[in-house]
């Protein structure tokens, strides 16, 4: 019903930056927050930074100050800019939407993933 992709990813030096981008296609009838995680190996889905309709946002203590998160409510796209990248910025980043979608007469709440990106960070 609902299709999140992701794009943006890739290998980059220590420093540098990179912008992710995530859309949200299918039968929508609305869009909550959006956010962005990540998974390092080893380690536990992490959440990133998210944001709502409203364009509110909320950022993990690592990221702060270095990423930021914006949206497009009317193309339902996401983007992450990644600035000052870190080796232990990497990981695969998933794209996350709070969706509402309609099913016959009825509206439900759909939380769907991404397939995910990875980025790399080299020292």
């Amino acid at each position: 019903q609902v299709q999140l992709v992701e794009s943006g990813g890739g290998l980059v030096q220590a420093g540098g930056s990179l912008r992710l981008s995530c859309a949200a296609s299918g039968s929508i009838f609305g869009i909550n927050a959006m956010g962005w995680y990540r998974q390092a190996p080893g380690k536990q889905r992490e959440l990133v930074a998210d944001i709502t309709s409203g364009s509110s946002a909320s950022y993990a203590d690592s990221v702060k100050g270095r990423f930021t998160i914006s949206r497009d409510n009317a193309k339902n796209t996401v983007y992450l800019q990644m600035n000052s990248l870190k080796p232990e910025d990497t990981a695969v980043y998933y794209c996350n939407a709070k969706t509402i979608v309609k099913v016959t007469t009825n509206y439900k709440y759909l939380e769907v993933w991404g397939q995910g990106t990875l980025v790399t960070v080299s020292s």
